[in-house]
């Protein structure tokens, strides 16, 4: 298992792939799989049964998964950095590379 830097609800933009640089935010992050699920990003359509909330059943366009190593966090400023961490006032925190500003 590793240990993954983006985090539910981060702004990330994909950087290879068919969704290339879209932007979107972190709806879910699956650590063991080093996967997250970005919204509006990797769309699939699912063939689905008639159920309680959709009783016509149908076709549903969803996001899968897509790999960690493929989105980088967006910046203040819009721009892809990489993330690191430091220690302030005795707490571990993330920061952006390129700027230097805490996340």
């Amino acid at each position: 298992m590793t240990k993954l830097k983006i985090k539910k609800g981060d702004k990330v933009v994909v950087l290879s792939g068919s969704s290339k640089g879209t932007k979107g935010s972190v709806l879910k992050v699956y650590p063991e799989k080093g996967k997250a699920i970005v919204e509006g990003v990797n769309k699939i359509k699912k063939h689905t049964k008639p159920n309680a909330e959709n009783p016509q059943g149908g076709i549903v366009e969803t996001e899968a998964p897509i790999y960690v190593s493929k989105l980088a966090l967006v910046d203040s400023n819009g721009k892809p950095t990489k993330v690191g961490y430091e220690v302030k006032d005795g707490k571990k925190v993330r920061i952006a590379k390129k700027t230097g500003k805490e996340i």
